[in-house]
């Protein structure tokens, strides 16, 4: 059996072992090649021949120059995946994680069994955090599996990410998928057993159906998302119980890592909070409710150790390195009803008092009413064509009687709940609930007609939209503008079609699929002028920040929070406008809307600027609204109420402000400590020592580019444009140049230019061809393995080697054990012979790399002395030996001590010394000869 980390030769080239390989079955990594081109290879009796190789020393004829040896050297840094740093994962991601993003990676590595919640605020990138964490431990075999738990609405979004960003390819496990998953599964296996990798829905796990299977055969790892709505507390339903049982019972396996992420932990219910913590640690649950003072600092520094909490202005500028976030703009803009549409409104108020007063009506029947004539009213101040299609509409409710029933579906239809049953509803409610030949339904039929004749020139509400729409697209912004309502969506995206001109308008609404959803906003995003029409459908699970740069609240919700969830599709990280906009259209003279915008929204957005972050409206927001609507629908009622004067109004508003100052509280009681700045700094300088910056990106691909002949200019705002019309562009950077004409190294992002990492995929592959052909086609390939340089900057000759390790990594906990493998580039040099070598420091090492060449040496001469520095190189044996057992143990002690407390509680790691390191390059550094006796 071949060893982890060794060499062998197979199909005509040279491969590494991987982690996972057999006797009989080898794991392949071409030598020079990336992991898309992980290869198994059967080697067993009748299988394919594979012998040892050992690693090819450069040829002394194919010399370069030292920028050669720079292009070499940062194509073989940016090509390693499995980097030997004190992270294991970051060399293989697709994204680079912001400097603030490592601290919940290392608060959890810092524990045996991560348990953490993160609750950093709305556009921050939790996703990234938590999935950073799952891959890390993949990277350092400590798990194998792993499944995140989300609202059904959010499953596409993860897969596509982890996908995209982290190279895990996951199924999604919902209601429409789980069947057929099954169907592919061996007898008796099941579908979590099945797939290592899973996005599953959490109210399909939590149903008497698969909850047994799933906590049978959950992963070790468990990511939960929108954790707050599994949280346990006074009044929260029991829906929420089913989940947090379900989250509960995943806990108690004391060796199960948990992670639960939301954007509100609060929420200024203390009792759900705590259900939270709990997970995280059962011990928890003794803590005293209140944790202020000098004797609770112990439990407060316990709770730190696993909550991480952060607003925008904690990591704008985290370790002075800036990650930009949109200025964000907000306005109001009023509009007042049409006197027909006002006639219409007041007699369909009319009708909705009339109708929820009916004298001797059952209580389910008047409950029936109440949630028709509010729909309603939200309909008809929507639009005509939502007002239209409701009056026909009969009420979902009709004919039922379960009082639980009416009132789940009328809340579902009619309000904005967080969790909602079938998820988020966006078509229209019923209003009718007499017979078909009834007086009544006569009435409403009347009423629609009226409705009918009110879209175009006398709806000037979406005569306003079309004003504001038509200048955010001149002044350059791309707008989504957020209805209620399917029949509003499409009316409001066919007007636009028509009215703005050279403008793209898409409707996304909730009769397409998700796939639909995205392969329709995908189809939009490249038009220069586009304009997105959505139902809350929208509202959470895809980031649109890339496409779209204005939030345009068409129709106000009546649950505030579905401000910061619209709001949030493009006021983010990654936004590539340096400013957003958000306008709020209402009513003047609608009681509907005014009513909502005094009690909810308003309150809400003040408390969004004065703490920096958004809070929920307290439970009883819905009771309120019940209370404040039945006012507004009291039989004698002719003119409108002052909400802001009630008593429940006021009560409501106070404890809505101390919901804020508790979560103000909570976060300054549980400031995240327990990590330091430079703790964190010195983790990154390590990485990026190891695996490169994006300095080393942008030297590797404007070297890389620039010999192949490719001209590239560099543009003021700090990005370069490359123009492959000038040159006979070589094939390795055809695919580089059709992704990215126009690139930058930068955290900026903006229309129409690529933001190069070093973990972006166009480099990633460039940089693999570049190091593939240096090893393989020596004479041909724009990186030189070898070369001879005269310079001013050496005084003698000097040597300059680059060398890469193989370490061959194990670990134990508990009775599991795991082996994998490291790779890391070194870059040695010394002045004078091999036999007596003056080893320079790692700064003069790398200084090296910079010096400016003086003059040249005939060709002849270069080979003769590459040829006898190469030979000479087997006295260095020893002092290499000694080298790579010293790396070796740096390696070990860089992988234990991102783990800090958990080496103590039975996570053990070793670091084999590897073999002779692979000689990638040797360069030779000649002073600059002398003339009249001056240098």
């Amino acid at each position: 059996m071949f060893d982890i980390g060794s060499m062998v030769r197979v199909r005509g080239r040279d491969w590494v072992v991987l982690p996972g390989s057999s006797a009989d079955f080898l794991l392949l990594k071409p030598l020079g090649g990336s992991d898309a081109e992980t290869t198994g290879v059967y080697a067993g009796p009748g299988g394919e021949v594979v012998r040892s190789a050992t690693f090819a020393p450069p040829d002394p004829q194919a010399f370069g120059t030292a920028s050669g040896a720079r292009l070499l050297l940062n194509a073989a840094r940016l090509a390693v995946r499995s980097g030997a740093g004190p992270f294991r994962s970051l060399g293989r991601l697709g994204v680079e994680p912001r400097p603030y993003q490592l601290v919940p990676l290392l608060m959890a590595l810092r524990q045996s069994t991560a348990r953490l919640l993160i609750a950093d605020d709305v556009g921050i990138g939790k996703t990234v955090e938590a999935a950073l964490i799952a891959r890390e431990l993949l990277d350092r075999g400590e798990i194998e599996r792993f499944a995140v738990l989300c609202p059904p609405h959010l499953a596409g979004q993860w897969v596509g990410e982890l996908r995209s960003k982290f190279g895990i390819d996951a199924v999604a496990v919902l209601p429409g998928t789980a069947r057929r998953l099954e169907r592919g599964c061996n007898p008796g296996q099941s579908v979590f057993a099945r797939y290592p990798f899973a996005v599953v829905s959490l109210d399909l796990v939590k149903s008497d159906r698969w909850r047994q299977d799933f906590l049978q055969n959950a992963p070790e790892f468990v990511i939960v998302d929108e954790a707050h709505a599994s949280a346990e507390g006074e009044g929260l339903g029991a829906r929420r119980h089913q989940r947090y049982r379900l989250l509960e019972d995943l806990a108690r396996d004391p060796e199960r890592h948990l992670i639960l992420v939301t954007a509100t932990p609060h929420s200024g219910k203390e009792d759900a909070f705590r259900s939270l913590l709990r997970l995280l640690n059962p011990e928890f649950a003794a803590l005293p409710l209140d944790l202020s003072g000098a004797q609770n600092e112990r439990a407060r520094a316990a709770i730190a150790r696993h909550l991480v909490q952060r607003r925008r202005g904690d990591i704008t500028a985290y370790l002075h390195e800036d990650t930009p976030f949109p200025v964000r703009r907000d306005a109001e803009v009023k509009y007042t009803l049409h006197p027909d549409y006002a006639a219409l409104f007041e007699d369909v108020l009319a009708y909705a008092r009339e109708s929820v007063h009916v004298p001797g009506e059952a209580h389910s029947r008047t409950r029936i009413r109440w949630w028709a004539a509010l729909g309603l009213l939200r309909a008809l101040a929507s639009s005509p064509q939502a007002a239209a299609a409701t009056l026909r509409e009969r009420a979902s409710t009709e004919g039922e009687t379960d009082e639980a029933v009416i009132e789940r579906l009328g809340r579902e239809l009619v309000l904005d709940p967080e969790d909602g049953e079938h998820g988020l509803l966006d078509v229209t409610p019923g209003a009718q609930v007499d017979g078909e030949e009834s007086g009544t339904t006569r009435r409403l039929l009347a009423l629609a007609e009226r409705a009918d004749a009110l879209a175009g020139a006398k709806d000037r509400k979406l005569a306003l939209l079309t004003a504001q729409v038509r200048d955010l697209l001149q002044e350059g912004f791309a707008p989504i503008v957020f209805c209620r309502f399917i029949a509003t969506a499409e009316a409001v995206a066919e007007h636009l079609r028509g009215v703005l001109k050279g403008a793209e308008v898409v409707a996304v609404t909730g009769r397409l699929t998700p796939d639909e959803r995205v392969a329709r906003i995908e189809e939009l995003a490249p038009h220069e002028r586009r304009v997105l029409v959505a139902t809350d459908c929208l509202s959470e699970g895809i980031n649109l920040q890339a496409a779209f740069s204005a939030v345009v609240h068409y129709d106000l919700p009546w649950n505030p929070t579905r401000l910061d969830q619209r709001e949030g599709r493009i006021d983010r990280y990654g936004q590539r406008s340096p400013e957003v906009r958000v306008l709020t259209l209402y009513g003047e003279d609608n009681r509907i809307d005014t009513l909502i915008l005094d009690v909810l929204i308003r309150k809400h957005r003040l408390i969004r600027a004065t703490l920096g972050m958004g809070v929920p409206a307290p439970d009883e927001a819905e009771g309120l609204l019940d209370v404040l609507l039945a006012r507004v629908l009291e039989p004698e009622r002719r003119g409108s109420i002052q909400p802001l004067l009630l008593d429940e109004v006021q009560a409501f508003d106070l404890k809505w402000r101390d919901a804020a100052e508790n979560e103000k509280r909570s976060r300054s009681r549980f400031a995240q400590n327990s990590i330091r700045p430079e703790e964190v700094a010195g983790e990154l300088a390590a990485v990026r020592e190891a695996l490169g910056d994006a300095r080393a990106a942008q030297d590797f691909v404007l070297d890389a580019l620039r010999g192949a002949g490719v001209q590239v200019t560099p543009r003021p705002d700090g990005s370069f444009e490359a123009d492959p019309t000038q040159a006979d562009v070589a094939p390795e950077v055809r695919d580089f140049l059709r992704g990215a004409r126009r690139f930058r190294f930068d955290a900026r992002v903006e229309r129409g230019v690529t933001p190069l990492a070093r973990n972006h995929p166009l480099v990633e592959q460039l940089a693999s061809t570049v190091l593939g052909q240096a090893l393989e086609s020596p004479q041909e390939a724009a990186a030189k393995r070898v070369g001879v340089i005269r310079t001013s900057g050496v005084s003698t000759q000097t040597t300059l080697l680059l060398l890469r390790w193989r370490f061959h990594l194990s670990g134990r906990k508990g009775n599991r054990s795991w082996q994998t493998l490291a790779e890391e580039l070194d870059l040695l040099a010394y002045a004078g012979r091999a036999e007596d070598p003056q080893w320079l420091d790692a700064e003069a090492t790398r200084a090296l790399l910079d010096l400016t060449p003086q003059g040249n040496l005939d060709p002849v001469q270069k080979e003769e002395r590459l040829t006898r520095t190469l030979e000479g190189l087997s006295a260095l044996e020893g002092v290499l030996d000694q080298r790579g057992r010293d790396r070796a143990a740096a390696l070990l002690d860089a992988h234990e001590r991102v783990r800090g407390a958990a080496r103590g509680q039975g996570v053990t790691y070793s670091a084999e010394p590897p073999g002779p390191p692979d000689l990638l390059g040797v360069y030779l550094f000649l002073p600059a000869p002398r003339l009249g006796g001056l240098a």
